[in-house]
């Protein structure tokens, strides 16, 4: 019984996999928007725009000040909008 419940489960990942393949880069482009938002939302404090969740977020700096530079790259800003954060 054990030999059919791993046969189904991997022809169930096969049918998963085959079905996300034409749709890869709109999932990761959302995924990227999504990110981006969440880095908005967390550097709006610096960048002038109240943050009603800053409290909240500046603990997440440490992890995120690592992806900031692709961030304000893909946002259209050459050099950090930021003066605290010097990453170009």
């Amino acid at each position: 019984m054990l030999g059919f419940y791993e046969q189904f489960k991997r022809a169930i990942a096969v049918y998963d996999e085959i079905l996300k393949q034409p749709h890869r880069t709109e999932i990761a482009r959302e995924l990227r928007d999504e990110e981006d938002l969440f880095m908005l939302l967390c550097f709006s404090e610096m960048l002038g725009l109240p943050n009603p969740a800053f409290y909240y977020t500046l603990e997440l700096y440490p992890v995120i000040i690592e992806r900031f530079h692709d961030w304000h790259l893909r946002a259209g800003m050459e050099k950090s909008p930021l003066e605290g954060i010097r990453c170009c």
